[in-house]
Parts: structure tokens; sequence; C-alpha cells
């Protein structure tokens, strides 16, 4: 019964993080009206949880070991569950970023103690499979299911309960975990390194804001020009840093390993393409096609359910095929994905046929891209690997956020150019329509220009995702093929 509660506890924190990755993209557009918030505060309301996962993910894991897990575990909860209560009492888009970046830090820091947790209160043998399958279909049904859930609680209470109900949550995971999570204390905790850290939070940080910041304050200005610097000093000073520590967050010598390399661009791909367009889909649903916040919950449904129901499949395909194919196979899939949602925009279809394929195409792809980033090395380095794995994920998806959204914007604005012959500001008019903010513009018009822009979204997804499934499929290379599915399947039969 112990460990069933414990279960429960670890369930609920992964079903806190799933929930909080796909049910706050449904409010954006309610966000930009409420608190007046503009295109790059909407960006920044996604990017600094993002960020803030990245920011303390590799030290998490040093930082538990030598504390104890259950205690940084407790720490985490209370931390989620405070900023969450935060993030829905707060009036203004500002102090919103602030308390999603203080919730990042939490969620970030909580959902790694979860594997470590797992892994001690049960160490071997069905239970330990049955656990981790408990807490995969958990999380994968916060991720699915939450913009359905984000789209109920506007419905029935108001957007402050999509953080609100996390406070709730966070209280009952915190009572079960303080009696029945087992403590395990390595005592061989790892020297942090803080500099490797510092560093590569500067270059992410450093990156997106360029993206999101960099056309108002000027590519060339004194500004932009320091904060390039100091993403080159910080990057350069990164590399040399984990080459010299001995404990480093990223040991450059897997990269090596092609079935890791090809495997992490699947880690890559996948949130080169599909997590961010997560962020601006509500967008074209509300406005440019008059869905309400609940419809909007279920048409996502399509997107992100099947990721939910196809690990078992894409497991299954691994064992059949190898991760070499299905990796490769699986990234194609999802740009082709996007092709369909590129046509159907174009020619005033449904979504349906491509989302359903890029959401298959993702949950088939996920679980063996991590089984095989880990397999791929040996025992006492897959620590190591599933940070780089999950950073890699993180860190492409904080930058394609920032990316998207300013294609989004330009495309906007150049269509807008196109229907109207005066504009006093075409930019700032097309921030507040990728917003979702109503403007004083006839809907057919709104409606095309945000077509034009979704198309591009959508073809630049495409293009990027299939670029790296060719990638991955050249590095996972045909000779060392039956190498890489004997490292991640090693019980397989030739």
């Amino acid at each position: 019964m112990k460990n069933m509660l414990a279960l429960m506890a670890v369930c609920l924190a992964a079903l806190m993080s799933g929930l909080e990755i796909s049910s706050v993209p449904v409010i954006l557009p309610i966000l930009e009206q409420e608190m007046q918030a503009n295109f790059r505060d909407l960006q920044w309301i996604m990017n600094a949880y993002t960020l803030a996962c990245t920011a303390v993910l590799m030290a998490t894991g040093t930082l538990a070991d030598n504390y104890g897990r259950k205690r940084i575990f407790l720490i985490t909860i209370v931390g989620f569950g405070l900023t969450s209560v935060m993030c829905g009492l707060v009036g203004s888009a500002f102090w919103l970023i602030i308390g999603r970046f203080l919730q990042g830090l939490s969620g970030g820091a909580m959902l790694t103690c979860l594997i470590a947790i797992l892994s001690h209160q049960f160490p071997q043998g069905k239970p330990r499979s049955q656990a981790f399958a408990a807490w995969g279909i958990t999380f994968g049904f916060g991720l699915g299911f939450g913009p359905i859930i984000g789209g109920m609680l506007v419905a029935v209470l108001s957007w402050q309960w999509v953080f609100l109900v996390n406070g709730f949550i966070a209280l009952l995971t915190f009572v079960l975990a303080l009696k029945n999570v087992d403590e395990s204390h390595p005592g061989q905790g790892n020297k942090l390194d803080r500099v490797g850290l510092i560093t590569l939070t500067l270059c992410v940080v450093g990156v997106t804001y360029l993206i999101t910041q960099g056309a108002s304050i000027g590519w060339r200005s004194l500004e932009a020009r320091l904060i390039m610097l100091v993403i080159l000093i910080s990057a350069v000073v990164f590399i040399r840093t984990e080459k010299r520590h001995p404990y480093p967050m990223f040991d450059f010598s897997v990269f090596r390993i092609r079935s890791f390399s090809g495997a992490l661009m699947g880690s890559i791909g996948m949130n080169f393409s599909f997590w961010p367009l997560m962020i601006y889909l509500p967008v074209y649903y509300q406005s440019g096609l008059g869905f309400s916040s609940m419809d909007t919950g279920f048409a996502l449904l399509a997107y992100t359910l099947p990721t939910l129901m196809m690990p078992p499949i894409g497991e299954k395909l691994v064992l059949r095929f190898g991760a070499a194919r299905v990796i490769p196979l699986g990234l194609f899939s999802i740009g082709a994905g996007f092709v369909l949602m590129k046509l159907a925009i174009t020619y005033q279809l449904s979504l349906l046929p491509g989302a359903l394929l890029a959401g298959t195409a993702l949950g088939l792809t996920n679980t063996p891209v991590t089984n095989t980033t880990t397999g791929s090395v040996a025992a006492n380095r897959v620590g190591m690997a599933s940070g780089i794995d999950i950073s890699a994920r993180l860190i492409t998806l904080a930058i394609n956020i920032a990316l998207m959204g300013s294609l989004l914007v330009a495309v906007i604005a150049a269509s807008l150019r196109q229907r109207l012959l005066a504009s006093s500001d075409v930019v700032a008019l097309a921030e507040r329509i990728a917003a979702g903010a109503e403007v004083s513009l006839s809907r057919a018009i709104t409606s095309q220009v945000l077509a034009d822009g979704f198309s591009a979204v959508l073809t630049y997804g495409a293009l990027g995702v299939s670029g790296l499934a060719l990638a991955s499929y050249l590095l996972f290379r045909p000779k060392s093929l039956r190498v890489a599915e004997r490292t991640t399947h090693p019980c397989r039969r030739e």
C-alpha cells in the first residue's frame, strides 16, 4: 500500500507537469484581452516556463543526490503549488511572466526528481515496469487532455483556474509523498557544474531574447551587439568548461555514438515542429475559425491525444524494424502531417487529417527516441544522456516558440501590406492579430492574413523536421544499424 500511495504522488506530479505544458496555450488569446498583453508578452508567458525548466534541469540531479531525493521532491512540490497559485492571482502580464519562470524552476526540478524516485521505490521486476507505465500514461494524459481541461476550466470558471487547480493537486501530492515516498541519499553527489549551468542558461535566454526582441531594439543597435557578444562568450566558456569539468552537464564524447546522435535528432525534431506549433494553434482555431475555448480544446485533442495512445505501438515497431528506421520515418511523418495541415488551410479544409497524422507520428517516435538515447550509452552514463535528451528538447522548444512567433508576425504583416494601402503600424497590428486580439478589420481579412501566417509556419515546421529526419537517418547509417538496434534492445533476436 505504501508503494501504491507513493506511485500516486509521483503520478499526480507528472499530471501537473503535463497539464502545465498543454493547457496554458488555450488561454493565451484570453490573456491578451484581459491583461492587454502584447504578442511578445504571450511568447514569454510560455517561454519563461520552458527556459526555467532548462536552467534547473541539469542541477537538480546533483542537488537531489547531495541532499536527498525525497527532500528535494517535497520542496519542488511546495514550490510548484505556490507559484501556480501566484500565476492565478496576478493581474498583469509582467507578473505572470515572473510567476511562470518561478513555476518552471520548481516544475523542471519536480519532473527531474520523478525518475530517480521511481527507480529507487521500484528497483526491479514487474512492479518497476508497471510503475513506469503508470507514470508515462499519467504524464501523457496531462499532455493529451490538457487543452480540453483548460478549455473546460475557462468555460465553467475562469482562466485563473488553469493555474489555481495545481495548488490543490500539489497539496494532495505533498501529503501522499510525505508519508510514502522513501528517501534515497546516495551520499556520493557530484560537484555541481555551476559555470556550465550559468553559461548554458545565458546562451539560451540570449538567443530567445534576440529572436523575440531583435526587430524592436534594432539588430545593429548597441544592445543587440552586446547580447550577441554575451551569447558568444557564454558558448565558448560553456564548451571549454564541459570539456574540463570532472562531472560535466554535457559529455561531448557521447555524440560520437551514432545511435545516440541519430536519436537526439528525433528529440530536436519533435520540439522543432510539433510542440511549438501547439502554442499557436489555439489562436488559429479561435481567431481564424471562430472556435470557443471549449471547442478549441476538443479540436486540439486530434493533435495531442495520439501522443498518449501510440507509444506502445512505437515500441513494437522498434522491436520489429529497429530505431534506426522508426525514428527518421516518424519525423518524416510529422512533416507530412504539417504539409496536410498547410494544404487544409490553403484550400479551407479540415485540419483533422494532418493533426492526426502529426500526433500519431510523434506518439510513435517519442518513446523510441528516449529509449535509444539512454540505451546507447553505458549504464553509468544513462543519467547524463537523459539530461542531454531533455535539455535538447527544452532548448529547441524555447528557441522555436520564438522563431515560429516571429515568422507568424512577419508573414501576417506582409499579408496586411498587400491588402491595406495605408496603415500607421502594420507590425503592431500583425502582433495583435497573431495574439488573437480583436482588431478593427473585417473578419474575412483577419482570417486570410492568419491563414497566410500559419501556412508559412507550417512550411517552416515541415521543412525543419524533414531535414532533421534526414540527419537522423544519416547519423544512424545502414552499417551501424545492427549495432544501434542491439544497443537499444539487447534482447532482440536477429
